[in-house]
Parts: C-alpha cells; sequence; structure tokens
C-alpha cells in the first residue's frame, strides 16, 4: 500500500507485515496448501534514491508436524509409517455425536480434509470395551479390509461384496437400519486383520466385543461403531490407500489429548 506520507507509509508496511507473520503462527493447524503471500514492498521512492527491497516472502505452506488435538500418549501409538489418519473426535465421553476428518502427511506436515458430521456408541466411548456396554472403543486402530453389501466403490482395500452384510430393524431413535452396512471399514479392534469384516476371530476374547466398523449413517447412535453418511462413506473408501498403512484414532476429545 502507497500512502502520501513516508513515514505513515513505512508504518503500515511494518504493521501488514507483522500482520502476515502472526497469521502464519497462529493459523498452522488450518491445512492451508501451496499458497504463498508477498508481504508488500512498494514504499514511497526515497528524494534522490532507490526504492527500498520487496519484504521477503512470508510463506503459508505451513502444515501441523504433529496431528492436533492429540496429547503425547495417542500420538506414541501411531505408526511412524501411518500417513493417512481418520480422526473421529467425540463431542465428549458420553454423547454419541462426533465429528471425523481424514489426515494425509505430506513433506510439510499433516493435511486435514473435509470435516464430516459422524456418531459412535449411543452411550459414547469407553477405554475398555466390552460386549453390550453400548460405548464404542478409544484408541489407535489399522483400517485393512473392507466389505459391504453393494459393490465396490473403489476401494484399493481388500473388498468383501456379500449379502452377509444385510441389516434390518431400527435404531435407538427409531430410524431404520436398512442400508447401515451398504459400504463398511472393519476396525481392527479385536478382529484379525486381512480377513473379511464379517470374520468373527475374537483375539481378546468374546466378552471384549467386537465387530466395530466405520460403516453407513442410519441418522443415529450406533451399538459401538462410527458412522458416516453415505456419500462421505464412499469418499473415504477411496481415498483410504493400504500402502499408507491407514489407522484410525477414535475417541471424545479429552481422551485424545492425553
Amino acid at each position: 500500500m502507497i500512502t502520501s506520507t513516508r513515514g505513515a507509509g513505512r508504518r503500515s508496511a511494518v504493521a501488514l507485515a507483522a500482520a502476515l507473520l502472526l497469521a502464519v503462527l497462529v493459523g498452522c493447524g488450518a491445512g492451508k496448501a501451496r499458497t504463498t503471500e508477498r508481504a508488500p514492498g512498494a514504499h514511497p521512492t526515497r528524494a534522490g534514491g532507490a526504492a527500498p527491497a520487496p519484504a521477503p516472502r512470508i510463506s503459508l505452506d505451513v502444515a501441523p508436524r504433529q496431528l492436533p488435538g492429540l496429547g503425547p500418549r495417542t500420538s506414541a501409538e501411531i505408526s511412524p509409517k501411518t500417513s493417512q489418519v481418520l480422526m473421529v473426535t467425540g463431542r465428549g465421553r458420553d454423547s454419541a455425536v462426533s465429528t471425523a476428518v481424514l489426515y494425509e502427511r505430506t513433506a510439510s506436515g499433516w493435511h486435514a480434509g473435509t470435516v464430516w458430521p459422524a456418531h459412535n456408541a449411543f452411550k459414547g466411548w469407553t477405554r475398555h470395551h466390552v460386549v453390550g456396554d453400548l460405548r464404542s472403543p478409544v484408541g489407535v486402530y489399522t483400517l485393512t479390509d473392507a466389505g459391504g453389501l453393494r459393490g465396490n466403490p473403489g476401494t484399493r482395500l481388500p473388498y468383501d461384496h456379500s449379502g452377509g452384510f444385510s441389516v434390518d430393524g431400527t435404531g435407538f431413535e427409531g430410524e431404520p437400519l436398512a442400508g447401515s452396512f451398504d459400504y463398511v471399514i472393519a476396525i481392527d479392534y479385536n478382529r484379525e486383520p486381512g480377513t473379511s469384516p464379517l470374520d468373527w476371530t475374537r483375539p481378546l476374547g468374546a466378552g471384549r466385543g467386537g465387530g466395530i466398523w466405520v460403516h453407513v449413517d442410519h441418522g443415529g447412535p450406533t451399538q459401538g461403531c462410527v458412522s458416516l453418511r453415505e456419500d462421505h462413506m464412499k469418499a473415504l473408501l477411496r481415498a483410504v490407500d493400504p500402502a499408507r498403512h491407514p489407522v484410525i484414532v477414535m475417541g471424545d476429545g479429552a481422551a485424545l489429548r492425553r
């Protein structure tokens, strides 16, 4: 910006450059990508002298090196090989409402995808899931297998297209459950990775529950799974790449900050 007064011009340029630098420092979790700003350098020319050099470029191509919202214990459970994380953050320990974001790690850090609305279990979250507690298990789990009543929508995960994913009845709020398992991704909690989501092997024992999936949302709480709208579920299936060792990080916000 050029003003009619040299002193005002300098103060304006300095203030704007400082504001841009502050925006970089406080906004590094905003997922901005491949954007660069140049602070104005068009100061008035001094009498008898050349115009000053342009202000240095301030890069906004920044992303957090650590996933936002995670504490040291939770972060330590994520393998260094993992470069895709579906983060599901519950509204509260006893809430069935959550949000999901797919993060992808690049050379500049973790970049966040779109925030998707989600549901989790009827009674919220637990660190010690057992059969019938109606809570989703808190933790970090690999995502290795998918399937559904409908055909493969384009995922690179092994996909089991089977009539065994049929479901009917109603949910906790009276909503129909039909179509909930049209597309699913198995969450590797108490299951054998590398098998169909329909496989009922339970390494921790039957009492610790199982069959915890990411599946199509039916408009209400689940019994232990995470659910997403159908279009978001299909987008997730197409995005997840087994070569990137994808995991799901799931729990209420307070639990994930540990």
